[in-house]
């Protein structure tokens, strides 16, 4: 989490506008940062060249005079808010020493009392919240359990009011009670009436006297949790503080290669009166007098227990005040770092479109809209006139019309024909989102009877033997392979691995616009390898932010740069067999499945050529070196920790096992066994936790599974079967190669329009049967090219995950997007047609050579 976000998340509300200013201490750094390097472009002096307040030679001194003003503000509010925590605590302490001595003589007074009344009342030998503070039974008066229970019913200054009117009024240092107890204290003289009457007077007088006592414990209760937050508070606008000053001069140094971090903070920061050792010390002294003070007043002198209550109570404290900002904030994070699968908007769901989401102090929409009938009006709910649900409606009269009208010669057939058609035009139209439609799969294999045996006369198989053949099916070694990346992925990303070494790669590319623009693909395309082409472009962007900040937003080397990274994270989703689920689904259909060494031997030099070729485009159409400095990206600073080497060496031993699967064969039998080693040992470790695990791309592995348990409902119906019959006819004249011109042709145009990995489910799994019929077998290399051209396939920002990042992208200072449509069709439409032939060339030779 960014700290700019922790520090709004654990800030005191009411203090927010006396912490360090971050987010502006950042914003000067940027500043400085572009006037640094337009001096520096434009070879200005220092005089000719203002920066700021000071010169351009001398940021630190700029920077050091905007955290100097923070210092003091801190530092001024802090010592105000610490004078007046303290002075309540003195008085606390007193208070409580006079609830002590009250105690005692109450005590007295009830052990002086007369025999007839004695009986009446318990001894009060310990303080009342001695005994509430262990929840053990009290005997009290029916008043005192009235006070009890509206004190446990109101609120802060409900108490308050009513324990000033409860307790005895002062009038010249006389108590004065009310009338009622006046009559009592004189009846209670007359010696001549019963002893019923005197043992009402002393009752009457022992209630008010314990209603009093009880009040001021209350009080004191709740000054002193109130105090016990107070100084937490403070103690955390410290430590927070302390962090943004830290983390505010790391990034100076790292933006503007300087080193002001470590003299700052010894000779400013540690030595200011708030952030002293001394200062932290009392703070924590204060706290022990407040447990202590706790302690004495409700948990019997046990200090721990004081401690487990207070915390307690501090912990409700902050979830109440702030329960719902906190939630809706982390909200907000966990949706920006989430991938989104879905294009359209579903039936009844909530806005994909960033442009369209409903901001604050936006009116809330009708859920319910009004139309005009030849009959009247009507109100009905506005789903009913989405254009989401008129597609549900056909893509349901089609699955119908598919299903009773014939066109196979087996029932089977059929219903499984009106399966595939059903759920291909879900995934196409994402009317539903894409792994609903995924679950849908192995209901209606099960419900319309589509799986037959596998052996033998090939007879429908019952409900309860379908439903374990399909769901057996979802489960495969490929799911455990992508299980595996995403543990490699998840691993990389947190412990700054791909990070560190993504930036020292672009800090060697100098600052050459078509250097740094060659280097910034070829580092998204390695990056996609290892930890998907979803997660590979943020990353990138990510590192390329000090470019961005300091080109003009209308720049052509913007427009290349981000193009180019998101061009090539969609081509090196194709390199290694975890980049993307559809290489996954392309293994799922090969027989026997690819080992790594020969994918790669195959998929790196197509993506290599491939990225040479578009970057000599982007060249070509953008002219990025027109009038364009480069700020030099630095290398991240940090050094290998003891875990990222623990990871890095457990990710290279698990690939080199996946590259020499086929000849372990025998020790470990499948990629998917293989996967489990980094699963077991990150989460083993520790070094990822439940919550990484959770935070899995769970969507995509549905999404995957669904698929591979239709591919298997169709092939036991027979339907792939008499489909790949029927294609390879009508290709039967046509040579291998011709068949994968044909094949690659198609899947370039699906996966244009639709998502990569729905079009290798619907696609491979035919392809594979069709290269199974030819006179010369090599359905291998069918599946081969054309899960290599489903990656390639991106000529819309529609075209991959790739793409969808980098339309997304905007100028933080205008707003504005970097990117526009007609870029993606005007450079993403030619850069497919140049990997399409790279694959049917450089591609088709390689794959026979391996022997495909």
């Amino acid at each position: 989490m960014k700290f700019s976000h922790s520090l709004q998340f654990n800030s005191v509300p009411d203090w927010s506008s006396h912490y360090i200013a971050y987010s502006n201490l950042k914003k000067l750094i940027y500043t400085l940062e572009k006037k640094l390097h337009q001096a520096s472009a434009q070879n200005l002096d220092g005089e000719s060249s203002p920066l700021l307040n000071g010169s351009v030679d001398d940021p630190d001194k700029i920077f050091s005079n905007a955290l100097d003003h923070e210092l003091e503000k801190i530092c001024s509010f802090y010592q105000l808010k610490e004078l007046e925590i303290y002075g309540d605590v003195d008085r606390l302490l007193r208070d409580e020493e006079s609830y002590e001595e009250d105690q005692e003589a109450l005590e007295a007074e009830q052990s002086e009392q007369p025999p007839g009344t004695r009986g009446s009342k318990r001894p009060r030998s310990s303080s009342i919240f001695r005994t509430i503070g262990f929840r053990q039974p009290r005997r009290t008066s029916t008043m005192s359990r009235s006070y009890e229970d509206e004190d446990g019913d109101s609120d802060d200054d409900d108490d308050d009011e009513t324990s000033r009117l409860r307790k005895p009024k002062s009038r010249d240092g006389k108590k004065i009670w009310d009338s009622h107890t006046e009559d009592d204290l004189r009846a209670s003289t007359d010696f001549a009436s019963s002893r019923r009457r005197t043992s009402l007077a002393f009752d009457d007088y022992n209630d008010m006297s314990f209603s009093a006592l009880y009040d001021s414990g209350v009080s004191l209760k709740k000054r002193t949790i109130s105090l016990y937050v107070s100084i937490c508070e403070l103690r955390s606008f410290i430590q927070l503080n302390k962090t943004g000053f830290t983390k505010v001069l790391k990034k100076y140094d790292k933006i503007l290669d300087r080193n002001l971090k470590r003299a700052y903070l010894e000779q400013n920061v540690d030595t200011a009166y708030a952030f002293q050792k001394s200062t932290m010390d009392h703070l924590s002294e204060n706290l022990s007098r407040i447990e202590t003070a706790y302690s004495k007043i409700c948990t019997k002198g046990d200090v721990a227990e004081a401690k487990r209550e207070l915390r307690l109570h501090l912990r409700e404290h902050v979830v109440w005040e702030r329960n719902t900002v906190w939630r809706e904030m982390i909200g907000i994070e966990r949706k920006s770092q989430a991938a989104n699968m879905g294009i359209r908007q579903t039936m009844l769901g909530q806005e994909t479109d960033p442009r369209k989401l409903r901001l604050q102090g936006d009116e809330v929409e009708a859920d319910m809209k009004e139309i005009n009938t030849p009959i009247g009006r009507y109100r009905c709910p506005q789903w009913l006139l989405s254009s989401t649900f008129y597609t549900l409606i056909v893509i349901f009269a089609i699955f119908l019309l598919l299903l009773f009208i014939p066109s196979m010669k087996k029932p089977e057939q059929q219903n499984c024909l009106a399966l595939v058609i059903f759920v291909s035009l879900l995934w196409a139209t994402e009317a539903i989102p894409l792994f609903v439609t995924s679950l849908l799969v192995p209901f209606l294999a099960v419900v319309l009877r589509v799986v037959c045996e596998d052996e033998g006369p090939h007879t429908r198989l019952n409900s309860k033997a379908a439903a374990s053949y399909v769901f057996a099916a979802m489960w495969t070694p490929v799911i455990m392979l992508l299980l595996g990346g995403f543990t490699i992925a998840a691993a990389l990303s947190k412990y700054n691995i791909a990070k560190m070494m993504a930036t020292f790669v672009l800090s060697k590319a100098g600052t050459k616009p078509r250097t740094v623009l060659v280097t910034s693909m070829f580092v998204a395309m390695f990056a996609s390898m290892w930890i998907s082409n979803v997660a590979a472009p943020v990353l990138c962007y990510s590192i390329i932010q000090p470019i961005l900040r300091n080109l003009p937003s209308d720049s052509a080397m913007t427009k290349a740069l981000l193009l180019g990274i998101a061009l090539s994270s969609n081509i090196g989703g194709a390199a290694s067999p975890i980049a993307s689920p559809q290489n996954l689904i392309a293994l799922q259909n090969m027989s026997p499945p690819l080992d790594w060494g020969r994918w790669f031997f195959i998929a790196l030099p197509v993506c290599i050529i491939s990225i040479l070729l578009i970057w000599i485009l982007l060249l070509a159409t953008f002219k990025p070196g027109r009038n364009t400095t480069i700020v030099p990206i630095r290398p991240m600073r940090d050094s290998f920790s003891g875990i990222q080497w623990f990871i890095s060496i457990v990710t290279i031993i698990t690939i080199a096992l996946w590259c020499v699967t086929h000849q372990l064969e025998p020790i470990l039998g499948d990629m998917g066994v293989v996967a489990i080693i980094p699963i077991v040992l990150f989460f083993g470790t520790g070094i990822l936790t439940k919550e990484d695990f959770n935070n899995f791309l769970w969507t995509i592995i549905i999404l995957a599974a669904g698929g591979l348990a239709l591919g298997k409902a169709v092939n036991s119906s027979g339907l792939l079967h008499t489909i790949a019959h029927t294609i390879t006819d009508k290709v039967g004249g046509l040579s291998l190669y011709s068949v994968l011109v044909v094949f690659a042709t198609l899947i370039l145009v699906v996966a244009t329009f639709i998502s990569h990995t729905v079009a290798a489910l619907i696609v491979l799994p035919l392809v594979q049967k069709v290269g199974q019929g030819m006179s010369e077998p090599h359905p291998n290399l069918l599946v081969m090219g054309s899960v290599l051209m489903c990656s390639a396939a991106m000529g819309l920002p529609t075209s991959g995950f790739p793409n969808m990042t980098a339309i997304m992208m905007e100028d933080s200072q205008t707003g504005q997007r970097y990117l526009h449509v007609k870029h993606f069709i005007t450079r993403g439409v030619p850069a497919s047609i140049i990997t399409f032939f790279i694959i049917i060339t450089v591609g088709y030779g390689l794959m026979l050579v391996v022997g495909l």
